[in-house]
């Protein structure tokens, strides 16, 4: 075996070894020459030459960007996701044809497809969808995700929440806690902004947590400016501290008759 192969081998045992054990500060230091020596292989993309190990060095270098996608959900750096991300994608489709393929694919390819949900890039999640054939599209952890997009969009919280009870993959639970934390911020949102106050009960089962103390926890870590006593939400506080913003009425109606005449002269 190529001799720079062999060692490349050897040093990701190292970094498998250090992310099974949680050492996700050596796993970072792997990485790192991992991906540098990456970079003298010349089957690899985007040039794609026909060498002799062409098909270990691109399954290898494949496995390494797929361990590397996982330890950003690890280590909660969606930076890092998503540069590893487009690093690992040419893997699936440029060299789709050489390499067989990959169990990780669909569970990657369905936790790119949660990041771009969690992060409101909902043009870019469809343009992922629709790059995907149709039996990727039938696979349980793209279909999960396509799901969950259909319940956000319909406002079906509790569809998203309860989502989180049948990840199809353990890596998945990193984001659809984001995605709870947003669909909670959303609906907080307009709550304070349609109600001065709530029962307790109200904004519990509004919020969708379980327990008073759950409620109590997240205003007193987003909401300070809320008040929570005697049974109820008191939501007046925000609306006073809101910068009132009024619509210069007169001034646009003043735009509005002076385009009106200048179009005029133009006719």
């Amino acid at each position: 075996m190529d001799p720079k192969l062999t060692e490349l081998s050897q040093l990701f045992e190292r970094f498998k070894a250090a992310m099974t054990r949680g050492d996700f500060d050596s796993c970072s230091n792997f990485l790192s020459q991992l991906k540098v020596m990456l970079t003298g292989f010349r089957s690899l993309p985007p040039l794609f030459e026909a060498t002799p190990n062409a098909v270990h060095e691109l399954t290898i270098a494949r496995d390494i960007y797929e361990h590397a996608v996982v330890l950003s959900v690890k280590t909660e750096d969606q930076d890092a996701f998503e540069r590893d991300f487009f690093q690992l994608k040419p893997f699936y489709t440029d060299a789709g044809d050489r390499l067989p393929p990959s169990p990780q694919e669909f569970p990657i390819l369905g936790l790119n497809l949660l990041r771009l949900l969690v992060q409101n890039r909902i043009a870019e999640f469809h343009t992922e969808l629709e790059l995907l054939s149709a039996s990727a599209l039938e696979n349980p952890c793209i279909r999960h995700a396509v799901e969950l997009e259909q319940s956000f969009m319909e406002g079906a919280y509790n569809r998203v929440l309860s989502a989180r009870q049948s990840v199809p993959h353990e890596t998945y639970v990193y984001f659809l806690d984001l995605l709870a934390k947003t669909v909670r911020d959303e609906i907080a949102g307009c709550s304070e902004k349609a109600y001065d106050t709530l029962s307790v009960a109200d904004a519990r089962q509004m919020l969708l947590f379980s327990t008073d103390r759950e409620l109590s926890e997240y205003i007193n870590e987003e909401h300070p400016e809320w008040e929570m006593k005697n049974g109820l939400v008191t939501f007046q506080k925000a609306k006073e501290s809101a910068p009132c913003k009024e619509i210069p009425s007169l001034q646009l109606i003043t735009q509005t008759l002076s385009y009106a005449r200048e179009l005029e002269r133009i006719v």
